[in-house]
């Protein structure tokens, strides 16, 4: 028997409407989260970053073939032609979040903790995979 990823059967809009609200939804709570630790809000922060975590990783099943053009997608051809690092990106992006809530709390500079574990991976995506707007 042949298994496919759970949302190979799903519709390219269904796709590409889940992982454009997924994306969203990470950087609103990223915005979140940048806010939290700096107040020293961490056990909240810490909350926020798991879940962008589990978002990462969710993202790795909503780039099927199916769903490289339409409906007003933003995600650039070179996903799909390099898919491996795309998901290396997006597999260290949810590994970095957890590396955060092992950190936030002990480092000398919450920002640049956040800088380089959090927004680095979103401006290396927006850069590579997303066009331009």
């Amino acid at each position: 028997m042949i298994t496919t990823n759970a949302y190979s059967e799903k519709s390219a809009e269904d796709a590409i409407k889940t992982r454009k609200a997924l994306f969203s939804k990470n950087y609103s709570t990223a915005k979140k989260v940048q806010s939290l630790s700096s107040n020293g809000e961490f056990d909240k922060a810490k909350e926020l970053m798991l879940e962008m975590s589990k978002n990462y990783l969710n993202l790795l099943e909503l780039f099927p073939d199916n769903s490289k053009e339409g409906f007003k997608t933003q995600s650039l051809p070179i996903i799909w032609d390099d898919k491996e690092n795309f998901n290396l990106l997006m597999q260290k992006s949810s590994d970095d979040m957890i590396k955060l809530t092992s950190v936030i709390e002990t480092t000398d500079n919450i920002n640049g903790s956040i800088k380089m574990l959090m927004w680095s991976n979103c401006k290396t995506c927006h850069s590579k995979y997303r066009k331009p707007h």
